[in-house]
């Protein structure tokens, strides 16, 4: 019913755009020179009252009076009102707007600025242009919107109606402009790496396959940047970073999104505890910033930002939260114990397998105020530098906030020699079935050969911190168009 009502519509307006390029009016016009936006004319309304101004935009409402009427015009920068006179603007230009524009049409209008009896400032019409015929209607606000996928699925028109979604992004914008800013302030410069690889590396995930008809071989999209920055600290760039996408073939959830947004920054002669000063820093400086406050509101909890952050080791935390205490217990006991708290685990599961699985199903979730977790097994580390006085486990950590991983850092491995068998090893999960161990990259063991400074690495990733500071409850709602199953 409803799709025949939209046709029903449809038809109307495609008569009204006959209609129009009959009369000899341009449905789909050109540049328009606009003078002031909808938020100008608001702000500086004092010294522009009176005055004559240019405003275009897209029409949201309108309200017919006889010889009189108004409509809401959206522009980029929000909305205001125009009003149009018969006796001002002649019988066939007010003919049109009566009976030729809908609600969604942009148009283009030249009038007078001033404010209603009601004390709202509008712009009343003396010339007005059509610049884009909507030949479909605009979603009804309080109903059409409702529907979180048509909202996914046509971004556009959830950026029309819904004013939320629009703030949602331009947090976004200030967020990475703010990172930016933070960074470079601080010596890092920005570099670009590639996005495709011959050999996927730098984090443990399925990778997505292309292929390269020239030269006739396999390509991987990126499944993180780690390899190749770490490619520059050899060469000699000591304070980078990277904002970009990452691709990993991995299912969908509010978490996760095959396609999504990393920072990864590297410091020359740093390590991990200068990664979570750093981490907690930016974090703290860029809600600052954007915010003006260290307090979020998420549904039933308020996130706190306000620093120090809480740090644990996930030794710790799975003795914490989860009961047990699996520090110098051999793997067949780990594995008896996490059985015993309702934790599945492989028969032949080694002790940090385990730690990190219990820590994963029992403990990330109860992690809802920032929360810095260190010390990770090797087997899931195989970047990062081994302990000195406990080389079962590395110098790395991750933040946690709302149960979910932010970010990930470490003290970088630069040992070529440690590294290969890292590499070794994750091979042989490979072959017993792991799709997502590492792969052998001998043209990154041959530049670590010849010498890396000691690093520390941390990647934040930028969708989860956006949803964090914005309140978000799927990453989906802090993503423009998020990858979705077409439709039946």
């Amino acid at each position: 019913m409803l799709e025949i009502e939209i046709n029903e519509v449809v038809r109307a307006r495609l008569e009204k755009l006959e209609r129009l390029v009959a009369r000899g009016i341009q449905p789909y016009g050109g540049k328009y020179l606009r003078t002031h936006t909808s938020r100008e004319i608001k702000d500086d309304f004092a010294a522009l009252e009176g005055s004559t101004v240019s405003i275009c935009g897209r029409i949201l409402s309108k309200r017919v009076h006889g010889k009189a009427s108004f409509a809401t015009l959206q522009d980029g920068e929000g909305q205001i009102q125009i009003y149009l006179r018969m006796d001002v603007v002649g019988g066939a230009l007010y003919g049109l707007f009566v009976d030729d524009l809908d609600i969604g049409d942009i148009i283009g209008v030249r009038g007078t600025v001033f404010k209603t009896r009601r004390g709202e400032i509008s712009v009343e019409v003396g010339e007005m242009k059509l610049l884009a015929k909507s030949l479909r209607p605009l979603p009804e606000k309080w109903h059409g919107l409702r529907d979180v996928e048509l909202r996914y699925r046509q971004r556009y028109l959830d950026l029309l109606v819904n004013p939320e979604s629009r703030q949602v992004f331009l947090l976004r914008s200030r967020i990475l402009s703010a990172i930016r800013a933070f960074l470079d302030a601080r010596g890092f410069i920005e570099v670009e790496t590639p996005m495709m690889h011959p050999i996927p590396g730098g984090a443990a995930a399925r990778p997505f396959i292309t292929y390269h008809n020239a030269l006739d071989m396999p390509l991987y999209l990126r499944v993180a940047p780690e390899l190749y920055l770490k490619r520059l600290l050899v060469g000699g760039f000591e304070n980078i970073y990277e904002i970009n996408r990452n691709f990993r073939n991995e299912g969908v959830s509010a978490k996760h999104n095959p396609e999504f947004t990393m920072l990864e920054l590297y410091q020359a002669y740093a390590d991990y505890e200068d990664m979570m000063d750093l981490t907690q820093e930016l974090i703290c400086w860029v809600a600052e910033r954007v915010l003006g406050t260290w307090t979020i509101p998420h549904d039933s909890v308020t996130v706190d930002l306000t620093p120090p952050w809480p740090r644990i080791t996930m030794l710790e935390a799975v003795r914490q939260y989860a009961g047990l205490d699996l520090a110098g217990v051999s793997s067949a006991e780990a594995r008896k114990l996490a059985r015993a708290v309702g934790v599945e685990v492989p028969s032949d599961a080694s002790w940090g397998l385990v730690l990190s699985e219990v820590f994963e199903k029992v403990v990330e979730a109860k992690l809802v105020q920032p929360t810095f977790v260190l010390d990770y097994p090797v087997e899931t580390s195989p970047l990062a530098k081994r302990k000195a006085e406990a080389p079962e486990l590395t110098y790395r950590f991750e933040l946690f906030v709302l149960g979910r991983e932010v970010a990930n850092a470490f003290s970088e491995l630069n040992d070529p020699l440690d590294q290969r068998e890292r590499f070794l090893e994750q091979m042989r999960r490979r072959e017993a079935g792991d799709e997502e161990a590492h792969m052998m990259d001998e043209d990154f063991l041959q530049a670590l050969e010849y010498g890396m400074p000691p690093a520390g690495g941390l990647g934040i990733g930028i969708d989860r911190l956006v949803m964090v500071l914005a309140g978000a409850q799927s990453i989906r709602d802090v993503i423009l168009f998020p990858l979705l199953k077409p439709r039946p």
